[in-house]
């Protein structure tokens, strides 16, 4: 069990796993093991003295992976899932294990949906995202972007030209679809 100060027991014994992996236990004998004279068994290597550490208060249910029975005695509590991407998150660790990758692609799609309702909340906020501003194209225009870039052996310059679209893409779609959105909302009106 992890968190405590013994040795885990093996679930088989040596000679189960020797039959079953090859070359399995070629250091048990320790004619065999260039670190046995030195090597010293320390129950407390590192000073701890407890059986289990004492748990972390959980406020909330925390997403927890399917290969542990519980929490880790301490975990982060600053940036609690809400929203869709808690419901993806939360979701993709009672499903899938994290051996999945089906459990990191939801993880990621967590990821940009959490990115996607951060930016819309910031429209209803007092201080909305600029896009001009915080993407950096304005520095760009009056700080010699471009012509640092010129005649320079940098790794990044290949992707430059797909920047623009990278950054923009996303404001232009959404800006597209608000557009249809308002002229099919005055169109019903009619």
């Amino acid at each position: 069990m992890a968190y405590t100060p013994h040795k885990p027991s093996n679930p088989e014994t040596s000679d189960e796993l020797r039959a079953r992996i090859p070359g399995w236990g070629a250091d048990l004998d320790p004619k065999h093991r260039p670190a046995v004279p030195r090597e010293v068994y320390e129950p407390n290597p590192y000073g701890a003295v407890w059986e289990f550490p004492e748990s972390q208060q959980e406020k909330r249910p925390r997403e927890r992976s399917t290969e542990h029975a519980y929490l880790t005695p301490v975990f982060g509590t600053s940036c609690p899932p809400r929203g869709a991407s808690g419901v993806i998150r939360r979701f993709a660790y009672r499903r899938y294990s994290e051996g999945r990758a089906a459990h990191w692609l939801l993880l990621i799609a967590a990821d940009r949906v959490d990115a996607f309702e951060s930016t819309a909340r910031s429209f209803v906020s007092k201080h909305p995202d600029n896009p001009l501003t915080e993407t950096g194209i304005v520095t760009e225009l009056s700080h010699h972007g471009l012509r640092s870039r010129r005649h320079q052996k940098r790794a990044d310059v290949i992707h430059h030209p797909l920047d623009p679209v990278i950054v923009a893409a996303p404001w232009i779609a959404a800006g597209f679809v608000v557009v249809r959105v308002v002229r099919r909302i005055r169109h019903a009106l009619r």
